[in-house]
């Protein structure tokens, strides 16, 4: 996904407050995260992403049922880094998000690359992983 969509729909494998990470399009768990997700985690169907995988989207709504799909305009997107891959996920809400939701990306994103790192390194997954930041549109 080369150029950011004004709109996208997404499908949701974490919901808002899990700390379980899906891959619904392999129907496993990917790894169990050590801090509650504050948003709605999902991926972008029929696209593919620069890492071979669907792009990742952010959903900053209530809490949405694991599987539910749901549309929102892109309203930025997380700069992100996944094992020397470019792996930025799409910011979507129906408003712009608050200060307090970015520092809740900020602090989340900086905790899971961390997290990130170390799973790559067990499953010997080589190249940098690190969190860039958040643009907002």
């Amino acid at each position: 996904m080369s150029e950011l969509p004004q709109r996208c729909q997404v499908i949701i494998e974490v919901p808002r407050g899990s700390f379980v990470k899906r891959e619904l399009t392999l129907d496993r768990v990917e790894f169990v995260s050590p801090v509650p997700c504050p948003f709605n985690y999902g991926y972008v169907p029929g696209e593919i992403g620069e890492d071979g995988d669907p792009p990742d989207a952010l959903e900053l709504g209530p809490r949405l049922k694991l599987g539910q799909q749901v549309e929102r305009p892109v309203v930025g997107v997380v700069r992100f880094l996944d094992g020397g891959a470019r792996d930025d996920k799409l910011l979507l809400s129906a408003s712009a998000p608050s200060r307090r939701q970015r520092a809740l990306i900020r602090g989340f994103f900086s905790v899971y690359a961390v997290a990130r790192r170390q799973l790559n390194r067990m499953q010997g997954i080589p190249g940098e992983t690190r969190f860039e930041g958040v643009e907002i549109l």
